[in-house]
């Protein structure tokens, strides 16, 4: 799984620098959602590593254990995204290897705080798609291009996700696509519902244990296999947990490591 790392220096990210011109940003309560029941009972509650930016365009970093608490200053001029990601330090799954939970700020703060969702990792994420693919090949008088992740339509963008006319398989499970590839066409065309569709994948059997396995998506629902397990395997290595061990598979290969 590839972890988002951003340079931010090669961004067209000035707007946060203009963030810190005025007054400081209020500290928002964080609500961070339930672990998925399968992720629970193979591997416990998990603890958090959260990430933000703040005004001044900086990334931040803080680690909650299991049931924590934690305030944070987004920058308040612009959308920004926050992400959660579950790991595991007793079992050394570390932040990045689980799917994150995640929030585009301010569209997702309700009631005092601001609210982090499954769904809302997959938007996060996708906002970094796409300032990495724009910083690229910024586009001229991008400051108002709707191709770029402070102007895109994010509520819009969720509400796809409740349309039957979306690709099924990406409506149960948004990290069956490929973000990178969505994000950089979106930048070089706009962007185009038809292209949320699966990344290719094969059924591979290994020579592994039955289960229950859990996915690294929180979507995914857990797996119980009569024989040999069969997991769906793309170009891009896919995360797979059982009691025993962590697995991580593509079609160029597999690494079992046992807890």
């Amino acid at each position: 799984m590839r972890t988002l790392v951003l340079a931010l220096a090669a961004l067209p990210w000035l707007f946060f620098a203009s963030c810190s011109l005025f007054s400081e940003d209020p500290k928002r309560a964080l609500r961070l959602p339930e672990a998925p029941d399968g992720w629970l009972e193979v591997l416990g509650p998990p603890s958090w590593q959260i990430e933000w930016f703040d005004s001044d365009g900086q990334r931040r970093r803080a680690f909650l254990a299991p049931g924590g608490a934690l305030e944070i200053a987004p920058p308040g001029m612009m959308a920004s995204p926050v992400f959660a990601r579950p790991y595991w330090p007793e079992l050394g799954i570390a932040p990045g290897i689980f799917r994150p939970a995640g929030a585009i700020f301010p569209f997702d703060f309700a009631e005092g705080a601001l609210v982090l969702t499954w769904q809302g990792g997959v938007e996060a994420a996708f906002f970094m798609e796409l300032a990495q693919a724009a910083g690229a090949n910024v586009p001229s008088g991008a400051s108002a291009d709707l191709r770029l992740p402070w102007n895109f339509s994010w509520p819009r963008f969720r509400r796809l996700f409740d349309d039957p006319a979306l690709n099924e398989r990406v409506r149960a499970d948004p990290w069956l696509a490929n973000w990178q590839s969505i994000a950089e066409r979106t930048v070089q065309a706009g962007f185009d519902r038809r292209r949320l569709v699966p990344a290719a994948s094969v059924p591979t059997e290994l020579p592994l244990g039955k289960g229950p396995w859990v996915a690294a998506s929180p979507f995914a629902p857990p797996a119980v296999f009569e024989g040999s397990p069969a997991f769906s395997l793309g170009e891009e290595a896919g995360v797979w947990a059982s009691a025993e061990g962590l697995l991580r598979a593509g079609t160029g290969g597999w690494l079992w490591t046992e807890f």
